[in-house]
Formats: structure tokens, C-alpha cells, sequence
């Protein structure tokens, strides 16, 4: 049965933040009775409220199981514009709250590994300087799950990379660079001190790899397939340089990273390049905010903050231009994205 527009109208206009905080809540637990505790309500109460809208809006919005509920597609929809009323309800509270304090708010950041080394530090340096009350988080993670709190408003700016067209009129995008990818061991290394080193060579050590879903991660695959080599049957899965590096010094394990992200480490001998550049075609990563979306104060703040970074940098400051999204295997004509220079607003 389809949503009859006066219905829909009626319901919204009647919707409190409690009540759209208790759709949220039933997505989230998948149980009546702990989503009515999240928001205050009883379960009869809560049970009650969700029938009304739903006969309100002439829509199931909830499967009802011997283990609980499922929201239906129309449910998914309206939970999805639900997060989004509750999200920009806390943002404007945190900016009410800025504005009477005189504290300067807050900021989130999510990034990928390469920029997390040069770009994010200046730029937080940066923000910290002009805003010292700022409080920014930092998240480091692949693109993909970055995207996906970005556009959930979990994140107000990240430094990655566009992987999914169906995303791409969501998003905007202002490049800043491509990376080249080293394969490194710690200076102990039985092979640190040898030249030609070739992949084939590496099989029988331990490798590091990025988690599942990771870009890298699919292009490492790649490169083995394409050289008719089985994957490494002795794998160490993780995305931390930190736990990297020392997994490096410690053992005889080999890792494939951006090498500026661990050039001190290199040059001062802990860390051996064997293999300078992979040839990995990984894409440009850039700045990437949602189209249409106003940031907060403290977003503003964070996303000048890593343009004047990137200009110093990566010396980008061209205009915008048309690209394609960066998509295996996408046809000629897939959709385009909007991408910004550095220096445009």
C-alpha cells in the first residue's frame, strides 16, 4: 500500500524527538523493549506509538519476530531520515551550547593512512592554533567505512577516496593526491641489506596486510593473481602503522605501505625498503564532504584548516573539474562527480 502524501504530512507534523528517537532506537536494538528504555518510554507505550504511525502512514514500518523486529524498506527510509532530525538536533544543541559558553565546539575527522601522517597532523596543528578550545576526533580507517559515517553524519569531513558511484551525488570532492606504495622490512631483515628484490622473493616470509574491504588490501590480491602467486599462507591483518612498524623491528614480516607515511623510521635504519614503488594504482585520494550540507562551526573551522594544509602539502589549488569515479571495472558513461580545487569553496 503506497504512502498517501496527506497522511505522511499529518504524522511528521505530529512526530516529537522522543518519538523519532524511538524509530531510531528500534532499528538499532531490533527489540521494543530495550529501544522504549533507550528513550524513556514503557513497551506498551512504545508499542502503541509505533502502530499509530504506521497506520498513520499507511506502511509496515517493522517485521515482527519471534526474536524481534526488522525494519521493512519503507521502515529503513523513514529510520534513515530519522538519524539524519536527530543528528542535525545535536549539532544544533552543541552549537547553542558554543554560542552561550563562547567555547569554540567541536569537530570529526576521518582519514586513511597516507594522509594521517603529513596532511591531518598539519592541519590539526593548524586548527589548534586558530581554535585552541576546538575539540577534533580523528578517526583513521579504509574508505569505504569512512564514507559510509560520513554520509551518516558521523563525520563531519574525511581525507579518502570515492570507490562507489551510487554515492558520488551525495558527495564533494576536492583531490589532493596519489600514492606510491614501498614494500618494507625492519633493518634486522635478513633480505635489508640486498638489491633486486622481487615480490616472487618475499613468498615464504610472514606479510602484513589491511583488513578485508580495504583498497590496498584488494590491490595486493590483485598483484599476486596477476603474478600467478598464491597469497602468503602466514598473514597478519591490521591497518595500524604503529603496530606495523614494531611488527617490523621485531620480526621478519613484510608490509606494504605509502613509504613518506615511515620515512623517518627508514632513513634512521629501523625500517629497509626493498621494493621502492609496487605500481599499485590505489586512485587520488582527497577532501570529502556532504553536497548540500551545512557544517557546524567547528566543521568549518576543520575543513579550511585542511585546505591551507593541503596547499602547503600537496601544492594543489587548481579548479574544479569533471572526473569519474574511481571504479573497477566502470563502463564509459558511469556517473561523474563534482571535484573542487583545493583553493575553490
Amino acid at each position: 500500500m503506497g504512502v498517501n502524501s496527506g497522511s505522511f504530512s499529518q504524522v511528521c507534523s505530529r512526530l516529537k524527538m522522543r518519538q523519532i528517537a524511538l524509530l531510531v532506537h528500534l532499528n538499532e536494538e531490533r527489540c521494543v523493549i530495550r529501544a522504549a528504555q533507550a528513550v524513556g518510554m514503557t513497551q506498551p507505550a512504545a508499542s502503541k506509538l509505533l502502530r499509530e504511525i504506521e497506520a498513520d502512514l499507511q506502511v509496515q514500518l517493522f517485521e515482527r519476530h519471534a526474536r524481534g523486529i526488522v525494519p521493512t524498506s519503507s521502515g529503513e527510509i523513514l529510520v534513515r531520515h530519522a538519524r539524519t532530525i536527530l543528528l542535525e538536533m545535536q549539532l544544533a544543541q552543541q552549537e547553542l551550547a558554543t554560542l552561550k559558553s563562547g567555547l569554540s565546539g567541536e569537530a570529526s575527522l576521518g582519514t586513511v593512512t597516507t594522509p594521517a601522517a603529513d596532511l591531518v597532523p598539519s592541519a590539526i596543528a593548524l586548527l589548534k592554533r586558530r581554535h585552541p578550545g576546538l575539540l577534533v576526533s580523528v578517526e583513521l580507517d579504509h574508505s569505504r567505512p569512512l564514507l559510509e559515517k560520513l554520509i551518516q553524519g558521523e563525520l563531519d569531513v574525511i581525507v579518502a577516496r570515492i570507490l562507489d558511484a551510487g554515492s558520488a551525488d551525495n558527495l564533494q570532492f576536492e583531490p589532493l593526491g596519489d600514492e606510491r606504495h614501498a614494500v618494507l622490512v625492519g633493518g634486522q631483515h635478513p633480505l635489508a641489506a640486498k638489491t633486486g628484490i622481487k615480490v616472487e622473493d618475499l613468498a615464504n616470509y610472514p606479510w602484513i596486510f589491511p583488513p578485508p574491504g580495504s583498497v590496498l588490501r584488494e590491490r595486493l590480491v590483485g598483484l599476486f593473481l596477476q603474478k600467478g602467486l598464491q597469497l602468503p599462507a602466514n598473514i597478519i591483518q591490521t591497518q595500524s602503522v604503529q603496530v606495523i612498524t614494531h611488527l617490523l623491528r621485531s620480526t621478519d614480516a613484510v608490509a606494504v605501505l605509502q613509504h613518506e607515511a615511515v620515512r623517518p623510521l627508514s632513513e634512521s635504519g629501523f625500517l629497509a625498503v626493498l621494493i621502492e614503488d609496487l605500481g599499485l594504482e590505489i586512485g587520488c585520494f582527497g577532501i570529502i564532504t556532504r553536497r548540500g550540507h551545512k557544517l557546524s562551526a567547528g566543521g568549518r573551522a576543520l575543513l579550511e584548516a585542511l585546505r591551507a594544509a593541503a596547499l602547503t602539502i600537496y601544492h594543489r589549488n587548481a579548479g574544479g573539474v569533471e572526473l569519474p569515479i574511481q571504479k573497477e571495472g566502470a563502463a564509459h558513461g558511469a556517473p561523474r562527480l563534482r571535484v573542487l580545487g583545493i583553493g575553490e569553496r
